[in-house]
C-alpha cells in the first residue's frame, strides 16, 4: 500500500496486531502487516526469550512492543512493596472472590498462597517498565506503544534517540490532545468498542473526533481501533482519515493465539452481545467476555472494584485458577472462564492461522475499496 506510515514503518499494509502471543507478532509481520507485542506480564528474562525468538523469525522485519503505564494507579510512584499492596486489598474482597469461586464447586485453600499469580504490578510503574524497555530497545524495534496514559517523558526520550515510534492508546478527544502536546508520532484511537480498556464513545464516532482535535499538530498518524475484524471495516475508518487499524480481538481466535481453548470455543460461538465492560478484572474499565465472574461483579450487593493495580491483584490468581481448571474439564471453572475481548468477537466464527487473517483483511479491504471507488461518476 501505498502510504506515509506504510514507508515510514517499511511495512506493506497498515494493519497493527496487538497480542501477547509472540507467534501472532511473527506471522502478522511476516505477512506484512505490523506485529505487537504486548509485554507488561513478562519479566525482563523473558521479555529477552520472547524477542529474540522474534528477531530470528521475522529477520528484520518491522515490529514492536506495548506497555501499560497508567497515569493514575493505586502507588504509581511505587513507594510499596507487592506485600504492602496486597494487604490494602480488604477482606471482604477477598472473601467474595473467595465465596464465588466456592460457589461454582472450586477448592480455594491454596488461592491466596502466590501460585496462581507471579506477575509484579511494578511494570505497570515508570521505574518497572524502564527495566523491560532496557531489554525491549536492545532488540531492532520500530514501535514503542503505551496502552494507558501519556507515554512516560523519560521513555519517549529514549525511544526518539534511537529511532523507534511512540505511540499511544486514547478513548477521548482530550486525551488525545495531551498525547499530542507530549509529542507522541502515533495515536491509537480505540472505540468503547475494544476489548481491554476502553472508553465508551464508538469508534464510528471518536476517529473523526480525534483527527480533528489534532489538526494543530503535524506529523501524528491516527491508527482506529475498537471492534475492527474486517478488511471492510479497515477500510472505512481509513476513508474516515485513519492512517492503518489497530487490532487486537480478532487474534485470539486464531491457531497460534495463546487463548485458552476453553475461553476461544466461548468466543467461536460468541455474539456482539455477548462482551461487557466492566472493572471486575483490573479496576479500571475493560471490555471482556461475559461469564458468571463479570455477572458477579455486576449483582446487587457486590463490592465495589478496587483500584488500579489491587483489582488484578485480587482477580488474577482466581482467574489463573479457573482457567487451569476449565481446561481440564471443570464445569464450575468453565462457567467462569473468560479473557479480554471486543465486540467484534461476534464476526470471529472460525479458528484460522493469523497470516490466513491478514490475508483476508487485503482481500476484504481491496473489495471494499473497489466497491467505494464504484459509486463516483466516471
Amino acid at each position: 500500500m501505498k502510504s506515509a506510515l506504510c514507508r515510514k514503518l517499511g511495512i506493506e499494509f497498515p494493519l497493527f496486531a496487538f497480542t501477547h502471543c509472540r507467534d501472532v507478532v511473527a506471522e502478522v509481520t511476516n505477512a506484512g502487516g505490523f506485529g505487537v507485542l504486548g509485554a507488561v506480564g513478562l519479566t525482563p528474562e523473558s521479555l529477552e526469550i520472547e524477542m529474540k525468538w522474534i528477531d530470528e523469525r521475522v529477520k528484520g522485519k518491522p515490529y514492536g512492543i506495548d506497555l501499560l503505564i497508567p497515569s493514575k494507579m493505586e502507588d504509581k510512584e511505587g513507594g510499596l512493596t507487592e506485600a504492602d499492596l496486597q494487604a490494602r486489598i480488604p477482606p471482604e474482597h477477598r472473601k467474595y472472590v473467595t465465596d464465588l469461586l466456592e460457589r461454582h464447586h472450586i477448592d480455594t485453600s491454596d488461592l491466596w498462597s502466590g501460585e496462581y499469580d507471579k506477575r509484579s504490578s511494578d511494570n505497570m510503574r515508570e521505574a518497572g517498565a524502564m527495566k523491560l524497555i532496557d531489554v525491549a530497545f536492545k532488540h531492532p524495534i520500530n514501535l514503542f506503544v503505551n496502552a494507558l496514559g501519556v507515554p512516560p517523558k523519560s521513555i519517549m526520550e529514549r525511544a526518539r534517540a534511537r529511532g523507534i515510534l511512540v505511540g499511544a492508546l486514547t478513548g477521548a478527544r482530550e486525551h488525545a490532545i495531551k498525547h499530542a502536546e507530549a509529542g507522541v508520532d502515533i495515536l491509537v484511537a480505540a472505540g468503547g468498542e475494544a476489548g481491554g480498556h476502553c472508553g465508551e464513545i464508538s469508534t464510528m464516532v471518536l476517529v473523526p473526533e480525534v483527527l480533528q482535535a489534532i489538526e494543530p499538530y503535524k506529523n501524528i498518524d491516527v491508527l482506529a481501533a475498537g471492534g475492527i475484524a474486517t478488511g471492510r471495516q479497515m477500510a472505512a475508518c481509513m476513508a474516515m482519515g485513519a492512517a492503518g487499524v489497530w487490532t487486537g480481538s480478532v487474534w485470539l481466535t486464531t491457531v497460534e493465539a495463546e487463548t485458552t481453548s476453553t475461553v476461544k470455543q466461548k468466543m467461536l460461538k460468541a455474539t456482539s452481545r455477548n462482551t461487557v465492560r466492566s472493572r471486575s478484572r483490573t479496576g479500571k474499565p475493560t471490555r471482556q467476555l461475559q461469564s458468571a465472574w463479570s455477572d458477579a461483579w455486576g449483582a446487587k450487593g457486590a463490592p465495589d472494584p478496587l483500584p488500579m493495580p489491587l483489582q488484578g491483584l485480587l482477580s488474577r490468581p482466581a482467574m489463573a485458577k479457573v482457567d487451569k481448571l476449565a481446561e481440564g474439564g471443570h464445569e464450575g471453572a468453565k462457567a467462569l472462564a473468560a479473557y479480554f475481548v471486543g465486540q467484534a468477537v461476534g464476526l470471529m466464527n472460525t479458528e484460522q492461522s493469523a497470516r490466513s487473517v491478514v490475508m483476508d483483511f487485503m482481500k476484504d479491504y481491496i473489495d471494499a475499496v473497489e466497491r467505494l471507488s464504484s459509486t463516483l461518476d466516471e
